[in-house]
């Protein structure tokens, strides 16, 4: 569960997060939307520990996430979609991911089940792209 709590941030006279507070779920896949300058990066910035917030906490399973001895056990993040290679599908960036944290192969399948067909097309192909399109904002 990721709760967060008056979460507030702010670079310099800006205010990128405002008194932000959410529960997620356990094995919820959650997503920010907004427009830029919203505060969804910065909000995962904070949630992953790469940011510390002016007031406010927020926790993954009770504990920061950034104290965690293996973090990639309990939550994953893609900050940014650049990060993607392009010619690699989901299951094999995961799999990189996984298999260089000391996660096994089943997991990698298990967290995919739900969406299997298209998990090993590279990415940005027409197949891999819920909507048909292979532009990067919509797969």
């Amino acid at each position: 569960m990721i709760e967060a709590t008056g979460l507030t941030k702010r670079y310099g006279a800006t205010v990128a997060v405002d008194d932000l507070s959410f529960t997620v779920p356990p094995g919820q896949v959650t997503g920010f939307l907004g427009p830029n300058g919203a505060g969804k990066s910065t909000t995962m910035r904070m949630i992953l520990g790469l940011d510390a917030p002016d007031s406010g906490s927020v926790t993954v399973d009770g504990r920061p996430y950034a104290a965690r001895r293996r973090p990639l056990f309990q939550a994953g993040a893609l900050l940014e979609a650049k990060a993607f290679h392009g010619g690699r599908s989901a299951r094999n960036h995961l799999l990189c991911l996984a298999l260089s944290n000391g996660i096994s192969r089943a997991r990698v399948d298990e967290v995919l089940n739900w969406q299997a067909p298209r998990a090993d097309e590279p990415a940005g192909s027409p197949s891999a792209c819920p909507s048909g399109s292979a532009s990067p904002p919509r797969c």
